[in-house]
């Protein structure tokens, strides 16, 4: 009995210190487990230029990459108006001075020359103890020491050709980091080892092209790393399919091809309830899918599908068995997460391709006309305020403790609860 007692508290001890941990660094797009969730009570739901703001920075160029944070620092990715140089900058968390602006590579020759939906830097950075992870798709991936600011390795020969821009962010398991390549010319997954950049491992044979061109090939979703039954899968969403790896080898656990052929799958996968979340980018369908079988589930692994105001970019959100998204007109839908029943639906105007986040009973969504749009969680539609910017927000936002902090087309902002 004194065993057992021991062994509760033992683990109720760690998964306290895994939860300060967590609340304190936001190291990856959408946080510590890649899903918006965040701990904690204390963020303002109302600010402005005036109003519960810790300080603004500019940040030069043009990127629609997320912040991330570990300890005192944030770092993000941009890229200079010509295209032809790509920087990682870091910032001060409690002041907002720059701390580093670092060249990490030139472009020789940009893919497009018209300006797109998109920027070379819109991929998030992953970040860890004394390193951080920077990626610009064919352009180069690079790991810098968070101290000095100095490469510790990088990579220029992993290449596609993204038609425009890239967009898949990296992660991180173990010694690996993995990196999607799901360009119009070709289409494969890669592991690196974190330490020194080399290959452990890649795989192709990730789409099935349906036009000369191979459009409907390209993709930019970020993949997850779950464990489901005791075994660890690489969930990597691609234009057509969403397959899981084994992540150590690269072996195919599973596949399913999409309910109808889309491109630009940007939504990054979410796991509860034993059951795998995604959307299918243009072809605009949620799935809900249980990861057990083995090879072509297509036939057995989809639970459920939604194509109502299903998102092409923005993703999810799963709060008490919920699912909330917005889809790019501002329409908020909210679904039972066991069966994909609509639940409610409402509306907060605006164009998203920020991804929400959750803290205590409410959902933040960011706008590309410069609305951040505050709603309560639960079994009806509530807005509880809309703050207004001049400004616009494409990036996904960080938080640490009570410091909410959002990237918009122009500056780096920090808000958080000033008291009177």
């Amino acid at each position: 009995m004194i065993l057992f007692v021991w062994l509760v508290f033992a683990y109720a001890q760690k998964e306290t210190e895994m939860d300060r941990a967590n609340f304190k660094y936001w190291n990856q797009f959408r946080g510590p487990n890649g899903d918006g969730l965040v701990m904690g009570t204390g963020l303002p739901i109302e600010f402005s230029e005036t109003r519960n703001l810790g300080w603004k920075t500019p940040i030069h160029g043009e990127g629609y990459s997320s912040p991330v944070i570990w300890g005192n620092q944030i770092w993000l990715t941009t890229a200079s108006f010509d295209e032809r140089k790509l920087f990682a900058v870091c910032v001060d968390l409690k002041s907002g001075q720059i701390l580093h602006d670092i060249e990490v590579f030139v472009v020789k020759e940009s893919e497009l020359q018209s300006k797109q939906p998109n920027s070379h830097a819109s991929p998030t950075p992953i970040i860890e103890e004394d390193r951080v992870y920077v990626h610009f798709g064919t352009y180069g991936t690079a790991c810098l020491n968070t101290e000095t600011g100095q490469k510790m390795w990088q990579r220029q020969d992993l290449n596609c050709f993204h038609e425009v821009r890239p967009g898949s962010s990296p992660i991180l398991d173990g010694d690996l980091l993995f990196l999607i390549y799901d360009g119009v010319d070709k289409q494969f997954i890669v592991a690196l080892d974190k330490y020194t950049g080399e290959t452990r491992w890649l795989k192709y044979d990730r789409s099935w092209q349906t036009s000369q061109t191979g459009m409907t090939a390209k993709s930019f979703s970020t993949p997850t790393v779950i464990e489901h039954l005791g075994t660890k899968q690489l969930i990597a969403p691609s234009a057509d399919y969403t397959i899981a790896y084994e992540p150590k080898t690269g072996d195919e656990l599973w596949r399913i091809r999409h309910p109808k052929v889309g491109m630009n799958v940007a939504s990054r996968p979410i796991y509860k309830n034993g059951l795998v979340l995604l959307t299918t980018g243009t072809s605009k369908h949620l799935l809900a899918v249980d990861p057990s079988g083995k090879g072509n589930i297509t036939d057995t692994g989809i639970v459920w599908e939604s194509r109502k105001g299903v998102p092409d970019i923005s993703s999810p959100l799963i709060v008490n068995d919920l699912i909330y998204f917005t889809n790019e007109g501002g329409v908020v839908s909210c679904l039972d997460l066991s069966s994909g029943k609509n639940r409610w639906k409402g509306r907060i105007k605006g164009n998203h391709w920020a991804s929400p986040i959750y803290q205590a009973g409410r959902i933040y969504f960011f706008s590309k006309e410069g609305r951040i749009s505050v709603i309560s969680s639960g079994g009806k539609f509530k807005k509880l305020v809309t703050n207004k910017f001049e400004t616009s927000f494409v990036a996904s936002p960080a938080v640490s403790e009570d410091k909410l902090i959002v990237r918009s087309t122009t500056d780096l902002y920090c808000f958080r609860q000033m008291t009177n």
